[in-house]
């Protein structure tokens, strides 16, 4: 049984209420369990089914033949404590038998279950929020594959500084009477704990829009979200004269091009992951007059 994943909105800053739980959030992939008649099925958000990949996550510690579960597949590094979506993303790519059994012993993912939709055959998506969580809490018994996410009533900007000192993701603010709906919505809000960093333009994408970055010299993959279209073009305009070179895919700056961008995390390759444009550094940014365009 799959259920449209509820989704929620973008959130601007940490906040307290009374009207909201607030969890970390986790940094794996979403994923939907429907165990039913004790056969166990495992999905993407996208409904893809993806139960032979985590063998390690097939015997679901609840006093029920029948549930539906909502979380995420996530890989914590047991030396580090840290979140490595690399790694879970590496299991969900395996599919050969063998390398799927490598794979949950050398990676084992745990599921962070932070919803049930359905208990011993009842649809629950209609009971608030908090009834919802109550229910779970009395219903899964944790393990070393199963987790309960941690959620906490009101404190949304100490669970946000909490968040921010152990480098997780974000935190997402739901609110209490919220019922399960799925698709967007602003019943459940998800704060993002970027970071942010300044990093050079060194070329830019041929076909496809995006600019090539160097972050403390170094390559950092390719910048794409939040640049104004009005931006895109007076830099395409702006930058020919610091054109040094070409190949079929890029074009080659001088580096003298600089970006404030805030992401998400960096990978083990040095690649940050999801970078988003802010603005030009003050050097090279416009007059107020040119709305923020480049000028060099």
């Amino acid at each position: 049984m799959f259920y449209e994943p509820m989704l929620p909105e973008a959130g601007e800053a940490a906040f307290d209420s009374g009207r909201y739980l607030f969890e970390p959030k986790i940094d794996g992939h979403r994923m939907l369990l429907s165990m039913i008649n004790g056969k166990v099925n495992l999905y993407t958000r996208f409904r893809t089914n993806i139960t032979e990949r985590y063998p390690e996550l097939l015997r679901v510690p609840v006093d029920s033949p029948h549930v539906v579960l909502d979380g995420e597949a996530a890989y914590l590094n047991p030396e580090t404590g840290d979140f490595e979506r690399e790694s879970v993303m590496e299991r969900l790519r395996l599919l050969k038998p063998a390398r799927i059994r490598d794979g949950a012993r050398r990676l084992p993912v745990r599921y962070f279950v932070f919803d049930i939709l359905s208990y011993d055959g009842e649809d629950v998506r209609h009971w608030p929020l908090d009834e919802r969580k109550a229910l779970l809490n009395d219903v899964l018994e944790e393990n070393e594959s199963y987790s309960r996410v941690l959620s906490v009533e009101g404190t949304g900007k100490g669970l946000f500084e909490a968040v921010r000192q152990r480098r997780l993701e974000g935190l997402v603010a739901k609110r209490k009477d919220s019922l399960y709906t799925g698709g967007g919505s602003d019943d459940w809000l998800k704060i993002i704990n970027y970071l942010h960093a300044d990093v050079t333009v060194v070329g830019y994408r041929k076909s496809q829009f995006g600019w090539l970055i160097h972050m403390n010299g170094k390559p950092a993959g390719v910048l794409e979200q939040g640049v104004p279209l009005a931006v895109r073009r007076s830099f395409q305009t702006e930058i020919r004269d610091l054109i040094i070179g070409e190949d079929r895919d890029y074009v080659y700056l001088k580096p003298a091009v600089q970006a404030r961008i805030r992401f998400l995390n960096r990978y083990k390759s040095g690649t940050l992951r999801a970078p988003e444009f802010i603005r030009f550094l003050p050097s090279l940014a416009c007059q107020p007059q040119s709305q923020g365009i480049l000028t060099v």
